[in-house]
C-alpha cells in the first residue's frame, strides 16, 4: 500500500554517525524540527556489492542535496557496530570510507516492517516450535522515501536487490516539488529545473503540448 501523501511513520530508530556515535533518529522529527526535506534510502546488506555504490552516489551528490534544504539518511537492518566497520573499511576494499551522513541500525526491523519493504515470501506457523517461520531474507529492498517539511511523504520508491539507483532522479524530484511549493505550478513529464511548467488546468496543459 502506498504511503505517499501520508506522514512518515513517527518512530525512533538506532542510528549511528560517521564518528561512530550511537543516535536515536525519527526521520518525521528531523524533518518537522529542522524544517527541512528527507531523503530516506534504504538498502540490503552492509558488506554487499551493489550497496556500497549507492552509499558512495548519495554521499557525492550530498553537497546539491544541501543546497536543496534536505537531509540524506541510509538505512538497513544491520547493527551499529557492523556500520562502524563498514565507515572503517577503505572504499577501494568494498568499504563506505567518507560517508558523513548517518545510518539507520533498523535491528528490530520496527520502521521497515511498518513501511513494508522486507523481503518476506512467505510466513507460517510450525506447531512443534510455537513460532512464526519466515521465508526470504527478511532484508529490505532498495527503497527510498522522500519527506517535505511537514514531515508527508512525496515520493516513494522500491527497487529489487540488484538495481541500484539514480541519485540524480532523486535530485530532479527534489527539485520539481520544490518547484510546486514555491510556484504553484505542476511540472511535466521530464521536467527539469529551469524548464517550463505549467498550471494545474486544461489551457496550460494544451499551450504546453503544442510547443512540445
Amino acid at each position: 500500500m502506498s504511503l505517499v501523501g501520508k506522514k512518515f511513520p513517527s518512530i525512533a530508530v538506532d542510528a549511528i554517525s560517521e564518528m561512530g556515535d550511537n543516535l536515536k533518529i525519527n526521520i518525521f522529527e528531523e524533518a518537522v524540527n529542522n524544517n527541512k526535506k528527507v531523503l530516506l534510502f534504504w538498502y540490503p546488506k552492509d558488506f554487499t556489492f551493489v550497496c556500497p555504490t549507492e552509499l558512495h552516489a548519495f554521499q557525492a551528490a550530498l553537497p546539491e542535496f544541501n543546497k536543496r534544504n534536505t537531509i540524506v539518511i541510509g538505512a538497513s537492518c544491520d547493527t551499529n557496530e557492523v556500520h562502524f566497520a563498514w565507515l572503517n573499511t577503505a572504499k577501494d576494499n568494498g568499504g563506505i570510507e567518507g560517508v558523513t551522513y548517518p545510518l539507520l541500525a533498523d535491528t528490530n526491523r520496527n520502521l521497515a516492517n511498518i513501511l513494508g519493504i522486507l523481503d518476506i515470501e512467505s510466513t507460517s506457523y510450525s506447531e512443534e516450535t510455537d513460532s512464526v517461520i519466515i521465508e526470504g531474507s527478511n532484508v529490505t529492498y532498495r527503497a527510498t522515501y522522500l519527506i517535505d517539511e511537514t514531515g508527508k511523504i512525496f515520493h516513494e520508491s522500491v527497487n529489487d536487490m540488484p538495481l541500484g539507483r539514480n541519485v540524480n532522479e532523486y535530485l530532479r524530484l527534489v527539485d520539481a516539488y520544490t518547484h510546486v511549493q514555491e510556484k504553484g505550478e505542476v511540472c511535466p513529464a521530464n521536467w527539469e529545473e529551469g524548464k517550463q511548467a505549467m498550471s494545474a488546468d486544461r489551457i496550460s496543459t494544451a499551450a504546453y503540448l503544442s510547443q512540445n
